[in-house]
């Protein structure tokens, strides 16, 4: 493959190279993948490129080449041939040693709805156990990730609601800070909390008539409205912070406040 211009390749150019330098039957996995299908990760600076167990084909600058027995079937995206989402996390999440880290790069599949817990630890099971002792400790310290994929639900149906970014996870507390109830998304000016899963982090959801007892504002909605019925979703959301804010608001505080970031 060659450029026919002196500028810089795109990264679907290097792709396409690194494919075509691997050979017939080549498979792109790691971050190049998890971003084919949409998940939001910076570009490494090589290419992660599967290549069979038999073939003699040396990594290059751009290309880091590793050899294996079980290929996985490629999912073909304009023409370049990608690995599943749970095969390319788990070739990445092999690779990462810091605990954070590694953390996001497990939830960030099951957040978009690529996979679920369950696909990451077959794909853990069936490769190579080299490198995955932390990856193993980290998958079962994570559970099923079922609120994971929910707020990722939640927050791209978010992105087409005209309000302002709520904060995540959050316990609602009185004025002498004693919690009174357990918010998915929170918005702070106007007092107004969103549950759409059953759990949190910190344990089942506490008693939401204390909540509205406390003047907060609650939007509660079933975890299946938020993908068959976004419209009214959006409405339920838009039509209860208008109305907040127009009231005073009520004298509660949020604690335990986690950043709207995967």
């Amino acid at each position: 493959m060659i450029m026919l211009d002196d500028g810089e390749p795109t990264r679907r150019q290097m792709l396409r190279a690194a494919a075509y330098y691997a050979g017939a039957g080549s498979v792109i996995s790691g971050v190049d993948a998890l971003r084919a299908y949409g998940a939001k990760l910076t570009s490494s600076r090589r290419v992660h490129v599967l290549v069979p167990l038999h073939r003699r084909v040396l990594s290059q600058d751009f290309v880091k080449l590793e050899r294996t027995s079980r290929l996985p079937e490629p999912v073909m995206r304009n023409g370049i041939p990608f690995a599943p989402p749970a095969r390319a996390t788990i070739d990445l999440a092999r690779h990462e040693a810091a605990p954070d880290r590694l953390r996001r790069l497990l939830a960030l599949p099951v957040y978009y709805g690529l996979c679920t817990a369950n696909d990451l630890r077959h794909e853990l099971e069936a490769g190579n156990q080299r490198g995955t002792a932390a990856v193993r400790e980290m998958l079962r310290n994570l559970g099923t990730m079922g609120n994971t994929y929910l707020q990722g639900v939640a927050r791209e149906l978010l992105e087409y609601v005209p309000l302002p970014a709520p904060v995540w996870n959050v316990t609602v507390c009185d004025v002498l800070g004693r919690p009174i109830g357990v918010v998915d998304a929170w918005w702070d000016e106007v007092a107004m909390g969103w549950q759409f899963g059953g759990t949190t982090d910190r344990g089942p959801k506490m008693n939401d008539l204390a909540l509205t007892a406390a003047g907060v504002a609650l939007v509660r909605t079933p975890p299946l409205e938020l993908r068959t019925d976004v419209a009214r979703v959006a409405r339920d959301l838009t039509s209860a912070f208008a109305n907040s804010a127009k009231r005073r608001r009520p004298k509660v505080q949020a604690l335990g406040t986690v950043p709207a970031t995967v």
